[in-house]
């Protein structure tokens, strides 16, 4: 059976799961929707999501949002759930963003993991998210459907950072000239893909 990371990518890259998918597979990689969506979706599902999301349409550069009223905010993000402790929390991250770098640009090149994890709202698998997709780190992302996954190889770990070492490390070693953050976003890509698919 898979006994390590390098072999559970390879098993799921020979199922395609994301030939209709975008590169990075997160949609609109690299642009500040990416931090609003991996907020958004805490407790919820995408689709959820996507609905918030197309509510804030005009809305989704950092000046813009920054600038939302709370109560309208509230209104837009509604289908994604938890609505009033989402919008306060994404209200102030955007107010963080624009204090600590000025702009999103900057953001994307200085912000470190321990920065992003010190703002409410935002735990590792946010974090890591918003490193990978919208700030093109070489970070892994860490979820629900990983843990389902690796359980039914009979891999289990203890906590998060155990699980992101042991799916980075395989991938480091075999693939040291290539493009990380392209590998991790598209494997976080392909276990979430496979899960929708599997119903693990």
């Amino acid at each position: 059976m898979y006994t390590n990371s390098l072999q559970i990518y390879e098993f799921l890259e020979a199922k395609n799961l994301l030939q209709y998918s975008p590169k990075l597979w997160w949609p609109n990689a690299g642009t500040f929707e990416v931090v609003a969506g991996a907020v958004l979706t805490q407790n919820t599902t995408w689709k959820n999501v996507e609905k918030s999301l197309k509510n804030l349409d005009m809305f989704l550069d950092l000046n813009s949002f920054a600038a939302l009223d709370a109560d309208v905010l509230k209104e837009k993000i509604r289908p994604s759930g938890f609505y009033n402790q989402k919008a306060p929390r994404l209200l102030q991250l955007a107010k963080n963003i624009q204090n600590e770098f000025g702009d999103f640009e900057s953001f994307q090149k200085e912000v470190s993991r321990e920065w992003l994890l010190l703002q409410k709202g935002i735990g590792q698998e946010s974090a890591d998210a918003i490193l990978c997709y919208a700030c093109f780190r070489d970070e892994m992302v860490v979820d629900s459907y990983t843990k389902r996954l690796l359980k039914s190889f009979d891999i289990e770990f203890k906590n998060y950072m155990q699980y992101k070492e042991f799916l980075e490390s395989g991938i480091k070693e075999a693939f040291t000239c290539k493009d990380l953050n392209l590998i991790y976003a598209r494997y976080h890509g392909m276990i979430v893909e496979y899960n929708k698919i599997y119903k693990l």
